[in-house]
């Protein structure tokens, strides 16, 4: 496998070893031994599965306290999967990140915890996988609205299909500072 970082960090694009013939492919989805080996050190405790039609987007959530860490990937179809940085006093908070990923690159993404994650649904349909470092804490849920200006992710869908929660989640900018994890803690 090899591992990509990105320009924010902790957040890396991984990239599995496939082994293909005529009959198909095969790779290894996840070992916990080799992803500490390359700088991933969480025991993930929960694992979650979506399915979503073309334009849906979903995001961009997180969990404080309570921070989850997470590895997606596509099993089926295409995503523009993004993750923010809202770590509090990282030098790049309310920066973006976006990756395409799809069931015939393989690509997974590693977000840690202290950033906001969200995806659009770019193939006719996706089923999404994610790995999650914690369980699912409702007290603990938040988010960021999906088009806040002040982020200006530069999503490839203009009308996405959205839950009626993600469409009234608040802008950074009107949240309080206590609603984000600290950089480097």
């Amino acid at each position: 496998m090899q591992i990509h970082p990105t320009r924010l960090d902790g957040l890396v694009i991984i990239e599995p070893k496939v082994f293909t013939d005529p009959r198909g492919f095969f790779f290894e989805s996840y070992h916990n031994h080799r992803y500490r080996e390359n700088g991933i050190p969480c025991s993930f405790v929960q694992d979650n599965q979506s399915f979503s039609i073309k334009n849906t987007l979903r995001g961009l959530h997180y969990q404080y306290p309570h921070g989850q860490a997470k590895l997606v990937s596509v099993i089926k179809g295409e995503v523009f999967d993004v993750a923010v940085d809202i770590r509090r006093s990282s030098p790049t908070f309310a920066q973006w990140e976006g990756v395409h990923l799809t069931e015939r690159n393989h690509l997974q993404l590693f977000i840690p915890e202290g950033f906001a994650h969200g995806f659009c649904v770019l193939s006719d349909d996706a089923v999404f996988s994610y790995k999650c470092s914690d369980y699912y804490t409702p007290s603990a849920e938040h988010g960021i609205v999906w088009n806040d200006p002040d982020i200006g992710i530069i999503w490839p869908v203009k009308n996405p299909l959205l839950s009626e929660k993600d469409s009234r989640y608040p802008r950074l900018t009107d949240m309080s500072k206590s609603d984000f994890p600290v950089f480097g803690i």
